[in-house]
């Protein structure tokens, strides 16, 4: 059974397997890493003694607190994004092949997906000033003024 841990030295993360011996049970490292990335999972899977689950492992890094790397797809496909964004299209063919892989399943973005499109690829920095913008013009906006609350007087029976 593959589990994750941090390292003794304090510094990253291990990918352990445990086994039981006739000596009493026994682990022994696959790979480390400090994030976890599709390479130390490929890793691990190929110096393993049994099949390891990957999905399985991501969910015990992120129980474990171990950061887990941006998948591969994500990255190229939010990059991708922002270059359209910005007026840079690829190679007509490289367009064409894109669409085919795409059109082959329903549409997943909402309206409002396609809108946020525009953040995907802004810094941390860029996405906080523009959440404090947000903030103060949330403070600038007119407030409706609650009624005054009255409790009905006390009537005798």
């Amino acid at each position: 059974m593959a589990y994750i841990t941090k390292r003794a030295s304090g510094e990253g993360w291990e990918i352990r397997e445990s086994r039981s011996t006739g000596r009493g049970p026994r682990s022994k490292t696959l790979a480390t890493f400090g994030e976890l990335t599709e390479d130390a999972l490929e890793l691990a899977e190929s110096r393993a003694s049994q099949p390891i689950d990957r999905e399985g492992l991501r969910k015990k890094a992120l129980m474990v607190g171990a950061p887990l790397a941006e998948p591969r797809s994500d990255r190229a496909a939010r990059e991708l994004i922002s270059e359209l964004r910005a007026g840079r299209r690829p190679r007509r063919a490289l367009e064409g092949l894109i669409a085919d892989e795409i059109a082959s399943g329903p549409s997943l973005s909402s309206d409002a997906a396609r809108s946020a499109a525009d953040w995907l690829d802004a810094s941390l920095e860029g996405r906080g000033a523009a959440l404090i913008d947000l903030l103060l013009l949330g403070d600038r906006l007119p407030s409706r003024r609650a009624p005054e609350l009255g409790f009905p007087g006390l009537v005798p029976r």
